[in-house]
């Protein structure tokens, strides 16, 4: 074959490669299309219900992630919450502002308070016929309104959100302090809480008749819906972050830890005590309530309160030192990173409630426990005392034995055991060894010390 034939062989074969590679790439692109078309899209359901505190923001965290991962197309936050702690929101509205992902919000029936924030945080908020969100003015431990310069600082958080949505920032203000008044909303001196028909009027919210409808709204009538849910580790997390079992689980831990101290080794009430404590601090470090700080403070409190038991005779100043540690310690492991008026009165509240509950409890024990027939019984407590003036006494004195008759079970050499009546009683050969079968009789009771002689 010559040379131009041949390069004119190898010039068809190249362009007949170029051509098949081409369709092979278009073909894999059109298949690529045609599969992504055919693929439902995901959309992830995350509920936001019951008490907002600081455990329900990792979870909401996370799932923001997993959507990102998965390449979601919409996250959608299904609220029904009565409201919670504001800087638990202002973690939640940080997570949705950062995430690379719409999200939306769809008030299944309430969202108040900081509800209403981390609704008015996301894209669109969707309402059925009946829900509510507003009522967003923060308030103390006690109930009451919070100071105005907490107020503020909320009122100035809605207004901020409600501006990147474009929304009159007048109303969000108006859920938080009722000193706000809108003409045709709201009057001077009522706080402003928005029905569906109102929130859609003044285009806070979308209305849907349900979710199948939102989804519909949204393009979406045929997604993968992937509910998410907590994990057993974030369900702990929230349950012992919960302002209702914080001062229990202190309480009960510092009650254990005080009961140690009075008994002579490391036992139950020791190692439950340690268990109550490392979850109310394990669960308020893993939400960043807690630090290596408030861990030391504990520590060293604690050593302080050990030298004073083992160490320093008394109670002086290592034990009043220990307790300052570790009262300090819970009180910081109470308070959010950037603490404010309320945050401070609402720890010591519940500082003070932990504290009478150690009282009321270490009193009810003191008084109670040693009278219980069923801890007497066991063994851990002693039913009965022995004056110093009478001294200590092994056995029952048994004076009814003298002159009873009986018979040795065993040998008595020249202790033994011999069968009085029906009752088996230790007892002492006067002299002589006895054996085992011989008629006996008590001649002395001598408290544990009963005397038989062998009967002719």
């Amino acid at each position: 074959m010559s040379a131009s034939r041949l390069r004119t062989v190898v010039v068809i074969a190249a362009g007949l490669l170029l051509v098949v590679s081409a369709a092979a790439g278009i073909a894999m692109l059109m298949s690529q299309r045609a599969s992504a078309e055919s693929t439902p899209a995901a959309v992830y359901r995350v509920p936001v219900t019951g008490v907002i505190e600081l455990g329900l923001a990792p979870f909401i965290e996370r799932s923001l992630r997993e959507a990102e991962r998965a390449g979601a197309t919409v996250v959608i936050l299904d609220i029904d919450t009565p409201g919670g702690r504001v800087d638990a929101a202002e973690q939640i509205i940080d997570a949705i502002r950062d995430a690379d992902i719409d999200v939306h919000a769809f008030i299944n029936r309430r969202a108040f308070s900081a509800g209403a924030m981390i609704a008015l945080a996301a894209k669109e908020t969707w309402m059925p016929a009946g829900a509510v969100m507003g009522a967003a003015t923060p308030v103390t431990g006690e109930g009451q309104k919070a100071p105005e310069k907490i107020v503020s600082a909320m009122r100035s958080e809605m207004r901020a959100l409600a501006e990147a949505r474009g929304l009159d920032p007048r109303i969000a203000e108006a859920m938080v302090d009722e000193q706000i008044g809108v003409e045709g909303v709201v009057e001077k001196g009522k706080l402003l809480t928005l029905t569906t028909e109102e929130a859609v009027r003044l285009r806070y919210a979308r209305e849907v008749s349900d979710w199948d409808a939102m989804l519909d709204a949204l393009e979406l009538p045929n997604a993968e819906i992937r509910m998410m849910s907590t994990n057993w580790a974030e369900s702990l997390v929230r349950f012992f972050t919960h302002p209702a079992v914080a001062p229990l689980l202190l309480s009960l831990g510092m009650l254990g830890i005080i009961i140690e101290f009075k008994t002579p080794a490391f036992g139950m009430a020791g190692a439950a005590g340690a268990v109550l404590l490392a979850l109310f601090f394990g669960s308020r470090f893993l939400v960043g309530l807690a630090g290596m700080e408030e861990l030391l403070l504990l520590g060293a409190g604690i050593v302080l309160l050990l030298v004073e038991g083992f160490v320093l005779p008394g109670f002086g100043i290592a034990g009043v030192a220990g307790l300052l540690a570790v009262g300090a310690s819970f009180f910081l492991a109470l308070l959010p990173a950037f603490a404010t008026a309320a945050d401070v009165s609402t720890a010591a509240g519940l500082l003070s409630i932990a504290g009478i509950a150690i009282v009321l409890m270490g009193w009810a024990l003191v008084r109670h426990l040693p009278k219980s027939g069923r801890f007497a019984r066991s063994g851990l407590l002693l039913s009965e005392s022995t004056a110093t003036e009478v001294g200590y006494s092994s056995a029952e004195v048994r004076p009814e034995l003298v002159g009873a008759s009986g018979v040795a079970v065993t040998d008595l050499r020249p202790s033994g055991v011999a069968k009085i009546g029906d009752e088996r009683v230790d007892v002492e050969a006067e002299s002589s060894w006895i054996s085992a079968g011989t008629p006996v009789r008590v001649i002395r009771s001598e408290g544990y010390r009963h005397v038989v002689r062998a009967v002719e």
